[in-house]
């Protein structure tokens, strides 16, 4: 896998159009950060496939996210997030890998959403033929269904060498108490949640109860199902903001990231200039503790 700076990444991206060409000044790799499970790095940007991997398998289609997933691998990312739930994602990433994308250079995130140790068995062998791998590198309980079952279940698994990571997920803050509950009984090496400008309610408790507890954190819903944009239609990015992010995508992406307990964000995208933009955000400089308090009052005043 080519490891592509700043500089490489959106000069290529703004000679084709993509971005603009003040994008150009960092030169530093994408960032990373460890699981803590283990130490393993993992690239602070990710790929969502909610409703964006969903298409037919047809030579166009499939070239697309082809497109998209390769400019992940290129500018150094690896995560892709996506579940049973998402009717035909995992098979189009399957099929992604079989266009010719190198599994070795993703990292695969999928979930298991049903009742009952053998349905959940079947469910998440199912989703590694899907997705064309013999080994998952994340299988997440979704929405703490069935919780313990399937724990147990992942973990017999990665004894076998076939999930290398466990993790439980939800995507609301209602569930916040539930989950914790959860992540105290079973002790998963990952947490899945919905976290963004907002959606703060994670920073109370969630967040920090993960640090503590050593388990690494992707987020998703970063965009808020696209809420974020339609707040700031018709505004400008602030002139002191402009020294670490190049469009308010980047502004809401590294927001989170720069969070200390946040691992990695997941934004989904079927577009080829959103994924360049979005892979922007991945790399220094991130904004410190006060530009974060900063940021949270700006975006409370729109």
């Amino acid at each position: 896998m080519k490891e592509w700076n700043r500089r490489e990444v959106i000069a290529a991206a703004s000679a084709l159009g993509m971005l603009p060409a003040g994008a150009l000044g960092m030169e530093k790799r994408m960032l990373s950060k460890p699981i803590p499970a283990d130490g393993e790095q993992l690239p602070v940007i990710g790929l969502g496939t909610y409703s964006v991997f969903d298409v037919e398998s047809t030579p166009a289609d499939i070239g697309k996210r082809r497109k998209i997933v390769e400019s992940l691998v290129e500018s150094g990312g690896s995560v892709i997030d996506t579940s049973p739930m998402y009717n035909r994602s995992e098979k189009v990433i399957g099929d992604v890998i079989d266009a010719g994308v190198d599994r070795k250079d993703l990292f695969l995130a999928t979930k298991v959403w049903t009742d009952g140790r053998a349905a959940g068995a079947a469910q998440m062998q199912r989703s590694a033929d899907l997705m064309n791998t013999e080994v998952i590198d994340l299988m997440q309980v979704h929405n703490l269904r069935d919780t313990a079952r399937h724990m147990k279940t992942i973990r017999d698994w990665q004894d076998e060498g076939r999930i290398r990571y466990n993790g439980l997920t939800h995507y609301t803050a209602s569930a916040y108490a539930a989950l914790m509950g959860e992540m105290k009984t079973h002790k998963p090496q990952f947490i899945q949640i919905n976290y963004s400008l907002g959606e703060l309610e994670a920073e109370d408790r969630v967040l920090p109860m993960a640090k503590d507890m050593g388990i690494a954190v992707l987020i998703n819903r970063p965009f808020q199902s696209g809420r974020l944009f339609g707040k700031v239609k018709g505004h400008s990015l602030p002139e002191w903001a402009t020294d670490y992010a190049d469009s308010w995508g980047q502004f809401f992406l590294k927001f989170i990231i720069s969070h200390p307990a946040v691992t990695c964000v997941i934004p989904a995208t079927s577009k080829a200039h959103h994924m360049i933009d979005n892979l922007g955000a991945g790399f220094s400089p991130l904004p410190n503790a006060a530009m974060r308090k900063r940021m949270t009052a700006f975006f409370a005043n729109l």
